[in-house]
């Protein structure tokens, strides 16, 4: 027979607190100036328990959560979110060679394979400078399919990239000249009396992008400038990133 006392005081007890299953951030293009800033980052937000980045060569790694993946071992580190960074190549010293340099060409079916992983949340990172991106998207390959990207089903898919000019929209068919022309009302622009954001505040908002998009309300995204702009400004981008995801009024 159940004693009441026992009975009143399993009612008053607190229920166990339930533990957030472990996460994992995955960095794709960690080689270049961008990459490599995006990397620290993320490791920096001690957010994770674990940040992999896709290697082609050997490396060991001294960095406390850091490791260092080959392609077979993608499956196995299970991310929940990844960063594919697009970056200029430069002078490769030998561990930034080691990094996967992913091509604009390739993102479906990078976008696939880690949609058919544990990936759940995607930040796709371009550099805002013409100047630093890679010669294919300077020379028009910005053709990222946004729309194949996003049909693949991602939880969040947020796309922190330069939109390309109007007039290069010649030869797409309606709906990517719409998503081009939605796309180039949101240019990579800061005021000419104001120096231009830098890669190091590009990756302070993808980071911070990272650990709060588990929390945010299922949606594709495109990061504005005006985003950048008032992160560079600010100390905490943490918080400029929260007030975007979740407006106040909406909140």
């Amino acid at each position: 027979m159940l004693d009441a006392q026992h009975a009143l005081a399993a009612i008053a007890r607190k229920p166990p607190r339930l533990h957030a299953a472990p996460r994992r951030a995955l960095v794709i293009g960690a080689g270049g100036a961008l990459g490599a800033a995006v990397l620290e980052q993320v490791l920096a937000t001690r957010r994770f328990e674990r940040v992999g980045a896709l290697v082609d060569a050997a490396m060991q790694p001294a960095v406390h959560g850091f490791s260092a993946l080959r392609e077979t071992e993608l499956a196995p580190f299970a991310a929940d979110t990844a960063l594919v960074v697009f970056d200029r190549q430069r002078s490769a010293n030998g561990r930034e060679a080691a990094f996967v340099r992913p091509e604009p060409e390739g993102l479906i079916a990078l976008a696939q394979r880690l949609h058919g992983g544990a990936v759940r949340r995607l930040i796709v990172v371009v550099p805002h400078t013409p100047s630093l991106m890679p010669m294919a998207l300077q020379q028009g390959l910005a053709d990222l399919d946004e729309a194949a990207v996003a049909a693949l089903g991602f939880e969040q898919l947020v796309f922190m990239r330069m939109a390309q000019d109007a007039r290069q929209a010649g030869g797409l068919n309606a709906p990517r000249r719409l998503a081009r022309w939605m796309l180039s009302q949101l240019r990579w622009m800061v005021p000419q009396r104001e120096q231009p954001v830098r890669a190091e505040t590009v990756a302070r908002v993808a980071a911070a992008l990272a650990v709060q998009l588990h929390d945010a309300p299922h949606a594709t995204r495109v990061v504005p400038a005006t985003l950048l702009w008032q992160a560079a400004q600010s100390r905490d981008a943490a918080t400029v990133v929260a007030e975007w995801l979740v407006p106040k009024a909406a909140a």
